[in-house]
């Protein structure tokens, strides 16, 4: 006879999996997916280790969120242009003027400093190398005379 499972039954369906994925693409995360489901975050970590469909959607619905904001970024590291209208209303008239147009979106440079940073680290990381050689000897040599229990950089020579 087998063992009988002790603990509340499982609120989870298998069309919460097509759902959540949805909701990642517009993207939602963990706590919002609970939210909606009306269930507590940790429940939907469970459900992710419980239910492999459940957990493949929400890493497909969140890589689609992801693969937009990674466009986006792009292009307003770039620059870009889009349609847009303007609205006027002249003196007198009965109706609104709507004048359509091309907007030349400028590069934005701190978006392209962030995309280089992650692209390309090893040529745009910030650097900051610290050189701990002294060709000279003279560190060396004060940390050896300290070490010895000689002058310490604060003593003054004189005394």
């Amino acid at each position: 006879m087998a063992a009988k499972k002790s603990g509340r039954p499982t609120d989870y369906k298998d069309s919460y999996a097509k759902q959540a994925e949805k909701l990642c693409a517009l993207g939602a995360t963990d706590q919002e997916i609970a939210d909606f489901f009306d269930v507590h975050v940790r429940t939907i970590y469970r459900w992710k280790a419980d239910h492999d469909a459940f957990c493949q959607s929400l890493k497909a619905g969140k890589d689609q969120a992801d693969d937009r904001v990674e466009r986006s970024l792009y292009q307003k590291a770039i620059g870009y242009e889009q349609d847009e209208v303007k609205i006027f209303m002249p003196a007198g008239a009965e109706e609104p003027v709507y004048a359509p147009y091309r907007a030349k979106i400028a590069p934005d440079t701190t978006a392209a400093i962030f995309w280089l940073k992650n692209r390309r680290k090893a040529d745009w990381r910030d650097r900051q190398e610290v050189d701990h050689s002294n060709s000279d000897g003279t560190i060396a040599a004060l940390f050896a005379s300290i070490s010895a229990g000689g002058r310490t950089i604060n003593d003054d020579p004189d005394s």
